[in-house]
C-alpha cells in the first residue's frame, strides 16, 4: 500500500471507529497519538527483548538513570519497557483488562515519548474509548494486515515483498499530511498553528538562496521560537539539505523549536521522532518563548517563524516582572546611547518580541552570521509612536542595518485570516550591494487560485510565483513591484511644537468672588486678600499681560505669602482665560536661545491646548530646523520646538510606496454616459403624464 493509500486508510479509521464516539473535530485527539504509538511499536519490535533484558539488569543493579542505556539497547532515541506489544493487547476481551494493560503499555515508553503523549492528553481519551468499546477496534484497525507502518517490508511466504516498509521520511510525510488534513477540517483554528507550505517554502528560499554558494559542509542550526507543528523547521531542513547537495556539500542540520500550545508541541516532537530524528525531537521545548526562553545561550544560523499576532502577552509580561521592572536582555538592550533601550511592546500584541528574541540569537562570529524570515501582519510595519516598543524594534533593526527586505504576501493566503501579511527577511551579514538599503516587494498580485477554498485561504504561491519573488529579491530589483530605499527613508523625528500660553485677567467682582471660592478650597485665603488689593489698584480690566498682573501680585504680597509654583498655577487657572491677543506668559528664570525658533531672551509658558507634534523625515533636507522654518513658522510665528521631547521613530508604509490611484474617467466618457441615460429615459415623462390623464 502506497503512502497516499496509507494516509487515506488511517483517515478512514476515524470514520469507522470514532464516528459515534467523538464529534468530527475531535478525531485528531485520538488518531494522531495512535499513529505515533503504532509506528514506535513497529520500530521497536526487533529490539524489544534486548530492551527488556537491559531494563531488568539495570533494575537489579539499582541504577535509576536508565535512559541512555535503554536507548542504546533499542538502537533508537526511544524505547518501551512494558511487557506488551500492541498485538498482545488486541486479544483482550474484557474492557477493564484492556484498559489496564494498555495504560501499562503506554507507561513503558521512554520519557520523550511520554512527553508527547502527555501533551496530546491522550490518556484522557482512554476512558471514553473503553466505555464505547472502541479501544480494541481502534488497535485492531492500526494492526490491519493490509497496511505496514513499520520500517521493514512485510514478506510473503515465498520471501517476496507483500508490503514495502516505510522509511522514516515517508512515515513523517504521512503524519504531516494527516496533520494538514485535520487542520483544514478545523480551518477556524488552522492558521493559528499551521502555516501553509507554500508560504514556508518561500520563507526558506528567501533565507537560503542568497547564501547557497557559501554554505559549506558541516553542521547548521535552525530555530523557530513559535514552532507550532514544526512544519517550518522540517521544510527548512529539506530545503537546506537539497541546496547544499546541489552545490556538492553535505550538511548536518540540527533543529530547535519552542511551542506553548501543548497539542501542537506534541505534533512537532512526534513528527521528528517518527522521522527518526530523536535528537532533534529532544530539541523541541515546551512553554512560552517570551516568558521562558528555552535556549538562552544558543545562537543559530537560520531562523524562521510565524508568531501569533494580535494576541495578548500580558501573562508573559507579568512573569517577566511587569513593564517597569522587566530586565530580560532580549527585550531591554543598549542602543542609540540609551543603556536601557526598551523593546517592550503593548501587552495586547507581542508578535514583534518574537522577532527581538530571534535577533538576540544571531551568530556574531561566523562568516555568514544569521539569516531570519518571520511572518507578521501589517501592524508590525507602523503601529507604535516614536519611542514605543514597536517603533524602537523597527529603529534598532534598521539602524543596525539588519533588515534586507519585506515581502507583502497575497491576501487570503492563510487559513483563518484574510488580513495583510508580510515576510520580514533579516541578516547581520548583508551583501555589500544591500548595505544601507531596504527592499520592499509587493507580491500581493503574485499567486494562483485554489480549486477549493481552505477556510479563508483561496489562493497559493505556485512555483512560478515563488521563483518570481525570489528573482526580484536576489536581483535587488527596483521596479514597479520591487523598490529599494535607503535605511533612513523609514525614519523620522517626532518633534513637539509648542506655542506660548496667552492669558488675560479680569478682576471684576464676579471673577474675584470665584477666585475667593477657589482659594478657600485650596486653603489659600491670604492670596485672595492680596488679589483684592491688586484689583483696587489695577481696576477691573481685562488685563492682557498676565506677567504684569503677576508682578503686581508679588509686589502686593511683599513676600508674604511667597509666590510658589502652586500659587502661580492657582492664579492662572482661577483668574486667567485664554486670549490670542494677550501677551505670552513668561516663565521665571528665563533662558536665552531656547528651541529651534527665532532667538528669544525669555522662556514662555507652553499652552497645552496649542501643543502639536510633527513627523520630520530623517532625509529632510536641512533637518528639523529647515522643516520648522518652512512648515511651522509661516503659520505660527511664536512657535518653538521642545527639544527635550524630540524622539526618533521608524515606520514602513507599503501603501505610500505602492499605492496606485484609480484613473478618473474623462469628461467625454462621463458625457457619453449621461447622453445614453437621457436616451433611455426619453419619452418616459410623457408616458407618465399621459397615464395620469
Amino acid at each position: 500500500m502506497s503512502g497516499l493509500n496509507i494516509d487515506n486508510f488511517i483517515w478512514s479509521i476515524a470514520d469507522d471507529v470514532l464516528r459515534d464516539v467523538y464529534v468530527r473535530g475531535k478525531y485528531r485527539d485520538v488518531i494522531l497519538p495512535m499513529i505515533v504509538i503504532r509506528r514506535l511499536d513497529a520500530v521497536l519490535d526487533p529490539t524489544r527483548d534486548a530492551v527488556l533484558g537491559m531494563s531488568g539488569q539495570l533494575d537489579k543493579a539499582g541504577i535509576a538513570n536508565q535512559d541512555a542505556a535503554l536507548r542504546q539497547a533499542s538502537g533508537e532515541a526511544f524505547y518501551n519497557t512494558s511487557p506488551f506489544r500492541l498485538r498482545d493487547l488486541a486479544s483482550r476481551a474484557r474492557r477493564q483488562s484492556l484498559k489496564a494493560d494498555f495504560e501499562a503499555y503506554l507507561d513503558g515508553f521512554s520519557p520523550n515519548v511520554q512527553e508527547v503523549l502527555d501533551k496530546f492528553k491522550f490518556r484522557n481519551q482512554i476512558p471514553t474509548l473503553v466505555e464505547a468499546d472502541a479501544l480494541r477496534f481502534l488497535i485492531e484497525k492500526f494492526l490491519d494486515p493490509s497496511i505496514n507502518l513499520g520500517p521493514k517490508p512485510v514478506l510473503n511466504q515465498d520471501g517476496t515483498v507483500r508490503l514495502p516498509g516505510l522509511d522514516n521520511h515517508a512515515m513523517g510525510t504521512i503524519f504531516e499530511e494527516l496533520v494538514r488534513r485535520f487542520n483544514e477540517e478545523n480551518n477556524e483554528e488552522a492558521g493559528e498553528h499551521f502555516t501553509p507550505r507554500d508560504v514556508v517554502e518561500l520563507m526558506a528560499h528567501l533565507i537560503f538562496k542568497p547564501v547557497a554558494d557559501d554554505i559549506r559542509s558541516g553542521t547548521w542550526l535552525v530555530y523557530d521560537g513559535a514552532c507550532g507543528t514544526g512544519g517550518m523547521l522540517t521544510v527548512a531542513e529539506e530545503t537546506l539539505v537539497r541546496l547544499a547537495a546541489g552545490h556538492g556539500k553535505e550538511v548536518s542540520v540540527h533543529l530547535y523549536g519552542q511551542e506553548v500550545n501543548p497539542e501542537t508541541f506534541a505534533i512537532s516532537k512526534a513528527d521528528l521522532i517518527l522521522k527518526g530524528e530523536g535528537v532533534e525531537a529532544d530539541n523541541m521545548a515546551y512553554g512560552s518563548t517570551l516568558a521562558g526562553d528555552a535556549f538562552p545561550s544558543r545562537e543559530f544560523d537560520f531562523m524562521l517563524s510565524n508568531p501569533p499576532y494580535g494576541k495578548s502577552w500580558k501573562t508573559d509580561l507579568e512573569r517577566l516582572g511587569g513593564k517597569k521592572d522587566i530586565r530580560d536582555p532580549r527585550f531591554v538592550i543598549e542602543h542609540g546611547g540609551d543603556p536601557e533601550y526598551s523593546l517592550i511592546t503593548r501587552s495586547s500584541d507581542g508578535q514583534m518580541l518574537f522577532l527581538a528574541n530571534m535577533l538576540s540569537k544571531m551568530k556574531t562570529s561566523s562568516p555568514l552570521g544569521s539569516r531570519i524570515a518571520e511572518v507578521h501582519n501589517g501592524s508590525s510595519l507602523f503601529t507604535g509612536d516614536a519611542g514605543s516598543g514597536e517603533s524602537n524594534i523597527r529603529r534598532w533593526i534598521v539602524e543596525k542595518d539588519w533588515l534586507e527586505a519585506i515581502v507583502a504576501l497575497p491576501p487570503n493566503i492563510f487559513y483563518n485570516t484574510g488580513i495583510a501579511t508580510y515576510i520580514w527577511v533579516l541578516s547581520n551579514r548583508k551583501a555589500p550591494e544591500r548595505r544601507g538599503k531596504v527592499q520592499l516587494i509587493d507580491a500581493t498580485g503574485w499567486s494562483r487560485p485554489l480549486r477549493k477554498n481552505l477556510g479563508k485561504k483561496n489562493c497559493e504561491l505556485g512555483p512560478d510565483d515563488i521563483e518570481r519573488i525570489c528573482t526580484a529579491f536576489l536581483r535587488l530589483e527596483d521596479s514597479g513591484r520591487s523598490k529599494v530605499f535607503p535605511n533612513e527613508a523609514f525614519g523620522y523625528w517626532k518633534v513637539t511644537v509648542e506655542r506660548p500660553l496667552r492669558l488675560e485677567v479680569a478682576l471684576t467682582e464676579s471673577a474675584l468672588q470665584r477666585f475667593r471660592t477657589a482659594c478657600a478650597e485650596a486653603s489659600e485665603a491670604p492670596l485672595a486678600d492680596i488679589v483684592d488689593g491688586v484689583a483696587r489698584k489695577l481696576g477691573a480690566g481685562p488685563h492682557r499681560d498676565f506677567n504684569r498682573f503677576l508682578e503686581a501680585v508679588e509686589t502686593e504680597a511683599a513676600g508674604r505669602p511667597r509666590m510658589t509654583a502652586k500659587r502661580r498655577k492657582l492664579l492662572a487657572a482661577a483668574l486667567g482665560t485664554r486670549d490670542p491677543e494677550a501677551e505670552p506668559v513668561v516663565i521665571k528664570d528665563t533662558a536665552a536661545g531656547n528651541g529651534a525658533g527665532p532667538e528669544r531672551a525669555v522662556e514662555y509658558e507652553p499652552d497645552p491646548a496649542l501643543r502639536d507634534t510633527e513627523q520630520v523625515p530623517l532625509l529632510e533636507d536641512g533637518g528639523i530646523e529647515a522643516f520648522f522654518r518652512r512648515e511651522v513658522l509661516p503659520y505660527a510665528p511664536d512657535a518653538w520646538i521642545d527639544e527635550s521631547k524630540t524622539a526618533i521613530g521608524y515606520e514602513i508604509s507599503f501603501t505610500r510606496h505602492f499605492y496606485k490611484p484609480k484613473l478618473l474617467r474623462t469628461l467625454e466618457e462621463i458625457e457619453a454616459d449621461i447622453r445614453a441615460l437621457e436616451k433611455e429615459t426619453e419619452g418616459l415623462l410623457d408616458d407618465l403624464l399621459a397615464g395620469r390623464g
